[in-house]
């Protein structure tokens, strides 16, 4: 540790409070507010004209919710964060922010659902193409970029391959060609996996997921240099306005307090249960970062203090003995989102990514026999227990 820089675990619990601003309160208070009096209509014009500093509509600032976006801006290691209602809102806000009519998105192979829709959507309304890439080297990456790209926009690891991008590599392209790299950093969190720190631009998070870890908000966050986030913020998220609720940010600063902690046991258990499934003889593959024969193993140990509590897995057969598998579990839950305490399995093929192509589907590995599983904070015996019962029943 070096002078007064904390470590993440103490960042997660005291990062942007100051208990001595608030009445002395230990716990950020929760400003259920929709707007802010002024003390004279003066001073009103004043904050609409951004010529003085003050809170006037929870909108556009709102303190429960600033306090997580200082929390969040230290633990990514940014100049600042902003907070939105969704991981999808805080997306599309980065998006229609760098972009403009005409212009090139690069990708990586594998993205979530939600944002292949974006893509799609943004390229048939506003004719802002895009392109995926394995971004596997160097050379491959430059022959994608256009005159027209302004943005590189990376999942790692990819949802729900669990493919890994080399962020260095990346971000040192993006740099050379000026074009700003956004990172989705939703399956590591700050806790395992830091791209600024490894050069890119910006981050953004679902923070329903382990930011959270608690299933109870749909939240999103992105964090960068000041100026990006700036722009991002009277760009997108005051005119469009898909902003987070006071009471969800108050949650997610409890949430973020056990980050560490959850993430250790999520891991811990996901390298456990990865083991079993590999050796199963009803399973075809499993794909999971912490293989020592991880074909990006390298880039892994670079990257990431962990592996991460995902794992995906093809059972043999097709999409029939997938949804047999689902069917037959009981502790763990079938359902959609990660990072809670209990453990959830979706199909991606019918489910995350429904919304893709099957062609399109299949390119970036998601075929119908894959199920990905989200590793809980449940005994890992129970929790393998069920699994096994699972395999055993499907015939």
């Amino acid at each position: 540790m070096e002078g007064n820089e904390k470590r993440i675990e103490t960042k997660c619990i005291h990062s942007g409070y100051d208990s001595q601003f608030y009445n002395g309160s230990l716990i950020p208070p929760l400003f259920q507010t929709a707007t802010f009096t002024f003390s004279s209509a003066e001073e009103g014009a004043r904050r609409f004209a951004s010529e003085e500093a003050g809170y006037v509509y929870s909108r556009l600032g709102n303190p429960t919710v600033e306090i997580l976006e200082k929390r969040m801006a230290e633990l990514e290691g940014a100049e600042s964060a902003l907070a939105f209602g969704s991981g999808m809102a805080a997306v599309s806000s980065v998006l229609l922010t760098l972009t403009k009519a005409g212009d090139h998105i690069l990708c990586s192979q594998g993205v979530y659902g939600c944002t292949y829709g974006l893509l799609h959507l943004l390229e048939e309304k506003y004719q802002i193409s895009h392109q995926f890439s394995p971004m596997n080297s160097r050379e491959e990456l430059m022959n994608c970029i256009t005159p027209e790209t302004t943005c590189i926009y990376i999942e790692t690891p990819i949802n729900p391959t669990l493919d890994i991008v080399d962020l260095e590599m990346v971000a040192a392209i993006g740099k050379e060609k000026q074009i700003p790299v956004v990172v989705d950093n939703t399956f590591c969190s700050p806790y395992l996996q830091n791209p600024i720190a490894l050069g890119c631009d910006l981050v953004v998070h679902s923070a329903t997921k382990y930011l959270c870890g608690h299933g109870d908000v749909i939240a999103g966050i992105v964090a960068g240099k000041k100026e990006w986030m700036d722009d991002i913020a009277r760009q997108a998220r005051k005119d469009i306005g898909g902003i987070i609720s006071p009471f969800d940010a108050w949650l997610l600063l409890r949430g973020i307090k056990t980050l560490p902690i959850r993430l250790d046991r999520h891991s811990q258990q996901a390298a456990i249960l990865a083991n079993f499934l590999r050796d199963h003889e009803k399973i075809e593959q499993v794909y999971y970062p912490g293989f020592a024969d991880h074909p990006q193993a390298k880039i892994v140990a670079k990257q990431m203090k962990q592996p991460g509590g995902i794992i995906s897995f093809k059972i043999k057969g097709g999409q029939k003995e997938a949804q047999a598998l689902m069917n037959h579990l009981s502790l763990i839950k079938v359902a959609v989102s990660l990072g809670d305490a209990e453990t959830l399995i979706q199909h991606p093929a019918t489910m995350t990514h429904a919304v893709v192509p099957k062609e399109e589907r299949e390119k970036m590995g998601i075929e119908d026999n894959l199920l990905r599983l989200s590793v809980g904070l449940e005994a890992i015996e129970d929790i393998q227990a069920d699994l096994s019962e699972a395999l055993y029943q499907c015939k």
